[in-house]
């Protein structure tokens, strides 16, 4: 079978520079690659899109090639064969990608942020308070200062030679991977620290004050800087993050900056009007009830809700009217009752206009099936 051709090979035109044919047949390597693929046909392509690079990838091959095509192999164009440096790279980043390794030593981490989830009453949110909260975390050693080491003496690690990597062989592959015997450190404690082991880091539990702002809301989080794991080697701590979460109340309900209650109010204040106290989160209130007031009915108390955590701004308290029906009625209230629903049917529709054109409404959707 005759042998494709080495540009169509690696999906690229002839005068593709030589950023793009790296680039493609890294994209290809990582498909077809041996250890992602079983399958014969996947190492076939892998070794194919090898060979194109291998020739394109050298300027004096390449040339040769553009010139003879495949013959130039037989007329010494291609030279001894073998990969070159850059070959060497690209599998390099190949094999990063797929172990997880990259070609350097490992760097010393940031400590681990964390979390903490507080609970908080309605009004905590609205006016602001400060809590104490008890975590468990690792800190830095005292007895090592966070190094780890007894003494403070560490020494380069023999394996990799405190490079941190070690070079492993897989056939015509080399293969970067961080030292076993120093987990990539490139440095090794001769005395380990009896307190942490050698870690630099002990187990710590610790009381903070936390400081809610006044305005916080369901799902808003504070951030400790430096209050969360310690580093390795004595990198930066990480940062304590609390997430709020809001208890139910048993009257509000909040949205954004705007609270909400209902109110319930007797059907004579609904009907001949007056006024009633409404609770805020402060204190109470005197709230107006116009004449002939229909349940469902919302009154806006504007800049009694909460203040913004954002901005100067205060939100409203929004308050629904449900007109509550009297229970429990002694004889005499039954009868009076009587005595004012029949001079109500004696006034005819005017007393119940929503009753009427509900009726209304009735009759017409009946009418017209």
């Amino acid at each position: 079978m005759s042998k494709r051709d080495y540009y169509d090979v690696l999906d690229v035109k002839k005068d593709a520079e030589q950023a793009e044919i790296k680039t493609s047949f890294r994209r290809l390597a990582m498909k077809y690659h041996p250890d992602r693929n079983s399958d014969d046909e996947a190492q076939d392509k892998f070794k194919e899109a090898k060979e194109a690079y291998e020739v394109l990838s050298d300027a004096k091959k390449r040339s040769a090639y553009d010139q003879f095509g495949h013959r130039a192999a037989g007329q010494g164009g291609f030279g001894g064969g073998g990969f070159n440096g850059d070959v060497g790279d690209i599998f390099g980043d190949i094999f990063g990608d797929i172990f997880g390794g990259g070609g350097r030593g490992r760097r010393a981490r940031r400590g681990a942020d964390l979390r903490y989830t507080m609970e908080i009453d309605l009004e905590e949110a609205v006016n602001g308070v400060n809590r104490e909260i008890a975590i468990a975390s690792l800190v830095q050693c005292e007895g090592c200062a966070g190094s780890g080491s007894e003494d403070g003496d560490m020494s380069n690690c023999e394996t990799c030679g405190g490079v941190g990597q070690v070079r492993m062989q897989q056939g015509i592959f080399a293969v970067q991977q961080a030292c076993p015997a120093c987990g990539g450190e490139g440095r090794v404690i001769e005395n380990p620290c009896g307190r942490c082991s050698g870690q630099g880091k002990v187990e710590e539990r610790r009381t903070l004050s936390v400081k809610i702002p006044a305005g916080v809301d369901e799902g808003d989080r504070i951030r400790l800087s430096g209050e969360g794991e310690a580093g390795d080697r004595g990198t930066p701590s990480g940062d304590l993050y609390v997430d709020i979460r809001v208890r139910k109340h048993a009257i509000f309900e909040r949205d954004g900056d705007d609270l909400y209650c209902e109110i319930p109010i007797p059907f004579t204040t609904a009907a001949l009007g007056g006024e009633i106290k409404v609770p805020t989160l402060n204190k109470h209130v005197m709230l107006k009830i116009p004449v002939e007031t229909q349940t469902g009915k919302r009154f806006r108390l504007r800049s009694k809700g909460v203040q913004s955590v954002r901005s100067r701004s205060r939100g409203d308290l929004m308050c629904r009217v449900k007109v509550e029906t009297p229970v429990k009625l002694s004889n005499k209230q039954k009868d009076l009752l009587r005595e004012l629903d029949a001079t109500l049917n004696d006034g005819g529709d005017k007393h119940n206009p929503k009753s009427t054109s509900w009726v209304d409404s009735v009759k017409r959707f009946f009418e017209g099936s």
